[in-house]
């Protein structure tokens, strides 16, 4: 306890600063996967994208980004033992943040599409095990986690898949693509507004004490989607048949509906990616800053207030307009050829899931979530259109995320102990 009293503030500010440096390397990292899509399939550029996440990420993180916060916070360790010293637990939250982020920005400076989610994860066993012990490692609950690290990319790929063909019989092969592309357009657009904001409604806007039923929930997520295929249908209805570009591709003007579409499912990632991936960044921050102003209590329970939501956000958006647009290449145009309406099914099938998983409060990763669908999307075209050794590359860096985090919270969380111990 006197450790916290003699070096609160220090502690404090060092949480900030790695609360930041980490969300930085989501920006720079997961969320360049996110926009990656839209930028490959060449629906916005580099500059729009970054304006996109400038607002909807930032959006996703304050408003929806509590639930999974509280997993990374307190589901993942159980720091019960170390109730009578509590700067164990704040040298080990510093040490995870500053693993983290320095793995991050190693692999965004290689242009890797790592998972952050993967990372602090890692950097969270890897300080309980040399800190506590790994008795207190919450296996069960990082079982549940590994299991989604699995299962959610092969949701997104599913969802992205049936989204192809189902575009593939609407539009593609009818008689006129180009008319039917126009009628069953609004549709998707509608299913972007509404499963988004259905899913944030849900469960999104307890910790801004914003309490709707079921009901009102679902009539207000069916308005936001109705107001998002309108604004959706006034773009897509100007869309004009382009008889020169058809010559070369036969489905050009068919695809030239789908650009205004990317836009919806840029913002919807951006916004999903916001309301899961902040939690990286800032459980710890939230935690360090608790046992702080509490005089060193650990407690499992806090309010989560909304400048640090803030933070996190700021964090990611500065990470994304210095970095991101490495990860963003790797993603947008190596792992398969992406079209308007390849990458809007690809971003409509990960943001779903995306949304989804962070409702439930499981951490998954983005990054595995959307290389899923962009698979999903290369897949229903045939094994071949899928770069194979791409895909070899960013399993690999998956796989050695979790140990590498690991290791350098370890070291981290000694070099703290030294120093303030």
């Amino acid at each position: 306890m006197e450790i916290i009293a003699a070096y609160g503030t220090i502690f404090m500010i060092l949480a900030i600063i790695f609360g930041l440096y980490m969300t930085w390397g989501v920006g720079a990292n997961d969320l360049a996967n996110a926009m990656g899509t839209s930028v490959g399939a060449g629906a916005v550029s580099v500059k729009q994208a970054i304006c996109i996440a400038i607002i909807f990420e930032f959006a996703g993180a304050v408003l929806a980004g509590g639930n999974v916060t509280s997993t990374i916070r307190k589901g993942i360790i159980d720091p019960t033992s170390i109730v009578a010293t509590p700067e164990i637990l704040v040298y080990g939250m510093l040490a995870a943040l500053l693993a983290a982020g320095v793995w991050l920005m190693l692999a965004s400076t290689r242009g890797w599409p790592v998972s952050t989610t993967h990372s602090i994860v890692g950097a969270l066993i890897g300080f309980c095990m040399v800190g506590i012990g790994p008795e207190a490692v919450n296996w069960g609950k990082v079982a549940k986690i590994v299991a989604s690290w699995v299962i959610s990319p092969l949701i997104g790929g599913t969802i992205a898949f049936l989204l192809v063909m189902s575009i593939r019989k609407l539009i593609f092969n009818s008689d006129n693509p180009l008319k039917s592309a126009k009628r069953y357009a609004p549709f998707y657009v509608f299913l972007v507004g509404f499963v988004i904001s259905l899913v944030t409604l849900f469960k999104g806007l307890k910790h801004l004490h914003i309490d709707l039923t079921a009901m009102q929930s679902f009539m207000l997520a069916v308005l936001i989607g109705l107001i998002t295929a309108g604004i959706g249908w006034f773009f897509i209805r100007k869309v004009k048949e382009d008889p020169e570009a058809d010559r070369d591709f036969h489905f050009a003007s068919v695809e030239k509906v789908f650009t205004p579409m990317m836009l919806f499912t840029a913002c919807s990632m951006a916004f999903a990616h916001g309301s899961n991936d902040v939690a990286n960044g800032i459980g710890p921050l939230a935690a360090v800053i608790s046992i702080v102003s509490s005089g060193g209590e650990v407690m499992q329970k806090s309010d989560m207030p909304v400048w640090i939501l803030v933070v996190g956000g700021t964090g990611i958006v500065v990470g994304l307009i210095t970095l991101g647009y490495k990860v963003m290449l790797t993603v947008g145009t190596k792992i398969t050829e992406l079209t308007p309406s390849r990458g809007f099914c690809a971003e409509l099938a990960a943001a779903s899931t995306v949304v989804l998983a962070s409702r439930t409060g499981l951490p998954v990763s983005t990054t595995h979530i959307l290389v899923g669908s962009v698979l999903g999307v290369g897949l229903a075209r045939g094994i071949g259109a899928l770069d194979l050794r791409v895909v070899f590359n960013i399993i690999i860096s998956w796989i050695v995320t979790l140990p590498a985090g690991a290791l350098m919270a370890m070291v981290f969380f000694f070099f703290f102990k030294g120093v303030f111990g």
